[in-house]
């Protein structure tokens, strides 16, 4: 396996009397796509937190490129090379998709928000402005608000906002979540292309995906990394197949 890009060593996060995260250990190499699953309150989104720095944890310790960023803000892991887009799409949506991806590009080159309608015609940023539309699809949509955008074209513009600062690691917080079959596919094919691009961890829980995307799988429960593995030993897992959903797993897992 290539070397690691994070190493996230045995996180602790309580909520009151609830533990979140039990101990949670896990590795990405660099270059490859790892899909972390479990079932609802595994701690998935608990955990995504943590690593982007919008939690810190009560314990244990999280390594990024060589660096420890436990205690280090969003931001700062941001300059480091990690980006992250949400369940919930975070875009502008009366802003076309031109100006959205002008507006991520003037954010990631340190200027000023209240200029951000002359983005577009920055000599820094407009020459940026096209690569950005290629590489996730976009480049024929960009004129036009992103309201007016398919559900699956939106989360193509906010993962192509993420990819602006050229980030080492990309985490992929349930893209698939409210998609229809036809945006499935397109987003299935961006991600094939992004693989071999920027290191992914992908929280997800279509099933379909994760196995036909991931390189490796780690597999959470009740805050705890049960198994971690390439997606054949994870399928063939008895235990992962009890854990993730009981009787269901085999359904799950065929």
């Amino acid at each position: 396996m290539a070397k690691p890009l994070l190493t996230v060593d045995s996180l602790v996060k309580h909520f009151g009397a609830v533990t979140a995260s039990d101990g949670f250990s896990m590795e990405i190499a660099e270059g490859e796509l790892h899909a972390l699953i479990g079932p609802n309150g595994a701690g998935k989104t608990t955990a995504l937190n943590q690593l982007c720095g919008e939690l810190l944890p009560d314990g244990g310790r999280i390594f990024f490129n060589g660096k420890e960023i436990t205690r280090r803000s969003i931001h700062r892991r941001a300059r480091l090379g990690l980006a992250r887009s949400y369940q919930i799409t975070s875009i502008f949506e009366r802003l076309t998709v031109r100006e959205n991806l002008s507006l991520a590009i003037q954010a990631h080159n340190g200027h000023s928000f209240r200029f951000w309608r002359k983005a577009v015609d920055d000599p820094v940023i407009r020459p940026a402005i096209g690569p950005a539309m290629e590489r996730v699809g976009l480049e024929e949509r960009a004129e036009i608000p992103a309201s007016h955008l398919s559900h699956g074209e939106k989360r193509q513009l906010e993962v192509g906002m993420a990819l602006v600062g050229q980030p080492k690691l990309l985490l992929l917080d349930e893209p698939y979540a409210g998609m229809g079959p036809g945006g499935a596919v397109e987003l299935t094919k961006l991600i094939r292309r992004l693989k071999t691009e920027v290191t992914i961890l992908l929280v997800e829980h279509d099933m379909g995906a994760v196995f036909s995307l991931a390189d490796r799988i780690t597999v959470l429960v009740y805050g705890k990394a049960i198994a971690s593995g390439t997606p054949q030993a994870i399928r063939n897992d008895p235990e992962v197949r009890q854990a993730y959903l009981g009787n269901e797993g085999n359904r799950c897992f065929a």
